[in-house]
């Protein structure tokens, strides 16, 4: 007789065996980004996207840009030390209200954070 198991077990397994448990896990990074980052760098970046390795983090100006470039290992380290695993290799930095066309995506879809679809830039 098969054992029930819980949902989010079943998950689990099905992300891994596809190979996508690391990108889960980095789409995590997107969401918790302000806790990780610590309010006084949250208040001026938002984190966009995942892919990779690497996460995408809107800036608001380029002094916050330059001073984050000297940050990026540390944050790294802060990111993977959070998920509990090596899954974010680099922190890619790109101004607030700049966006890469997403081939393949809608154009109703572009743009849009995945959390809370607001698409809006950090001013």
């Amino acid at each position: 007789m098969n054992e029930m198991k819980p949902l989010a077990a079943v998950l689990s397994e099905l992300l891994r065996q596809l190979g996508l448990d690391k990108t889960a896990e980095g789409w995590r990074a997107v969401a918790d980004w302000p806790a990780i980052a610590g309010s006084r760098i949250a208040g001026r970046t938002r984190a966009v996207s995942f892919r990779d390795g690497a996460l995408t983090v809107e800036v608001e100006g380029s002094a916050w840009m330059h001073e984050l470039g000297f940050l990026k290992p540390e944050l790294v380290r802060n990111l993977n030390r959070h998920l509990g695993a090596d899954v974010v290799r680099d922190v890619r930095f790109r101004p607030a209200g700049t966006q890469r066309k997403d081939v393949g995506a809608r154009p109703e879809d572009r743009g849009t954070h995945p959390k809370d679809g607001s698409g809006g830039n950090l001013r």
